[in-house]
């Protein structure tokens, strides 16, 4: 756990969140300001600041972060109509929690550019 890290501090308990979903390695729930009508965040409980943090030893954790991404998409009705995974990394990728986190949103027509 990072001690400065919001998304430490939520799987912790030491921060409220609506969970969606926990198991061993992953924690998900609900996106405090939603950018679609379903935005839930996914994210690994061992810290990594981003995506590109990640190592050879991650990757057993990566593909279980997707498929439960998947399970979760399902689970709220997404699989039929669609929906769009987001993981931003760094400044310029406009990430601003440095923990590494999935972005499901769904139940609206994503457009692209994103917006």
């Amino acid at each position: 756990m990072a001690e400065d890290c919001l998304f430490c501090k939520i799987i912790a308990g030491e921060i409220p969140s609506n969970k969606v979903y926990e198991d061993d390695s992953v924690y998900a729930f609900h996106d405090i300001n939603p950018a679609a009508p379903v935005h839930i965040l996914v994210i690994p409980k061992k810290h990594l600041s981003a995506v590109n943090a990640a190592s050879e030893e991650d990757q057993a954790l990566l593909g279980h972060l997707l498929l439960k991404a998947n399970d979760i998409a399902a689970e709220q009705g997404l699989a039929d109509e669609g929906f769009r995974y987001v993981i931003n990394t760094g400044d310029k990728g406009g990430q601003t929690v440095y923990h590494l986190h999935l972005h499901i949103l769904g139940s609206r027509q994503m457009t692209w550019p994103p917006g």
